[in-house]
């Protein structure tokens, strides 16, 4: 038998390694129970992205933050009711 190949010429090589990322610690919610914390920064992302835009870096935390913590179920529903125009929050103030 042959030996095995280190590396398949064919096979894509992956450049970059995974990186996970998660929300970090936020003092306003030290509980294990991280609804609000999901909430709140779903709620922050939109309003810093209606005040700064969505190339505004610092809006991105929060993007990760939501990302990391809700359902996708939530968001989905979130999503649709900004949509809709029915969400319960005023974003762009």
């Amino acid at each position: 038998m042959g030996a095995i190949p280190e590396s398949d010429p064919d096979e894509p090589q992956v450049t970059k390694p995974f990186k996970f990322v998660t929300g970090g610690y936020d003092a306003r919610f030290p509980q294990q129970n991280q609804t609000k914390h999901c909430w709140q920064n779903y709620v922050d992302y939109y309003k810093c992205v209606e005040a700064k835009g969505e190339e505004f870096r610092p809006c991105t935390q929060f993007y990760h933050a939501y990302r990391a913590l809700c359902p996708k179920a939530w968001t989905d529903r979130w999503d649709g009711q900004r949509e809709g125009g029915n969400f319960p929050v005023q974003l762009d103030r």
